[in-house]
């Protein structure tokens, strides 16, 4: 289940302030909280998201580099041929 930002947001708030004291939360509440969290399928979906964001990126990165020294030379050779490789 993809949960959106506002979802997130507010389930983070709700982790913050549930049964707050006047020390703040109480950890066996935090505890609870974040358990129920990992159990639940959210966690590993935004885990796998943000991997495949990753190698996607990475595979991107690759590609426009590769691009970029393909349209170097190619720029080079014409400049070579064209007007004698002067600089």
């Amino acid at each position: 289940m993809v949960r959106t930002h506002d979802e997130v947001s507010r389930w983070v708030w709700r982790l913050v302030s549930a049964e707050s004291s006047e020390k703040g939360i109480s950890m066996k509440a935090l505890v609870s909280r974040v358990r129920d969290f990992l159990v639940s399928e959210d966690g590993p979906t935004a885990t796998e998201y943000a991997v495949m964001l990753a190698l996607i990126i990475v595979v991107a990165i690759a590609a426009i580099t590769t691009l970029g020294q393909n349209v170097n030379s190619t720029f080079g050779d014409v400049n070579t041929n064209a007007f004698g490789g002067g600089s």
